[in-house]
């Protein structure tokens, strides 16, 4: 069976982020562990070095390769084993990224969200976190690593859909705020 797109967007105050979650029947502390130990890390999307408590470490995507370049990662939020939010990259280009985990009944939820720069260049950063977390499923479970090539193209205009649909409903929202304060102005016509 071919894998479906999950992500949904999100607005929040600081940005638009593409939201996906994933359920495991796992405790919490196993689940949050695939994100902060770096060999467990490592099993489905990369490493990092460095010590988190220092609120900062450097992270590197080996699932992209063996050539995957280091990123320094700032720790803005880290409440073990519930919430970490973080910015990877360098500072002012940077990706703004966030998990949350709860556990009810044996298992674990996760929700994972990264903020998207622009809605017309980066819908397939929804395509790569669908692989990347179908990725943590099946390290996991012992199974093989699905093959990109089921996700990339396939999943892209799912994402592209959700992204001119967002951009289209701000810009008629900013269209009717700046109509609304020329109004009131007494700008309008």
């Amino acid at each position: 069976m071919m894998p479906q797109p999950t992500g949904r967007l999100v607005r929040k105050d600081d940005g638009v982020y593409v939201v996906l979650d994933r359920i495991f029947k796992a405790p919490i502390e196993d689940v949050w562990s695939y994100f902060t130990r770096s060999p467990r890390l490592a099993e489905w999307v990369g490493e990092y070095t460095g010590l988190p408590s220092t609120g900062a470490v450097r992270f590197r995507m080996t699932a992209e390769g063996d050539d995957a370049p280091w990123e320094n990662v700032s720790i803005l939020e880290c409440v073990a084993p519930h919430k970490f939010a973080a910015d990877v990259g360098p500072a002012g280009d940077s990706w703004r990224m966030y998990w949350h985990l709860t556990e009810s009944s044996g298992h674990t939820t996760l929700t994972f969200a990264q903020r998207l720069r622009s809605l017309t260049e980066e819908a397939d950063v929804g395509v790569g976190w669908d692989y990347y977390l179908d990725r943590l499923i099946a390290a996991r479970a012992g199974r093989p690593m699905p093959d990109w090539n089921d996700y990339h193209p396939a999943m892209l205009e799912h994402y592209q859909n959700l992204c001119r649909e967002l951009d289209k409903d701000i810009r008629v929202e900013h269209a009717t705020l700046h109509a609304v304060e020329q109004e009131r102005n007494g700008t309008a016509g």
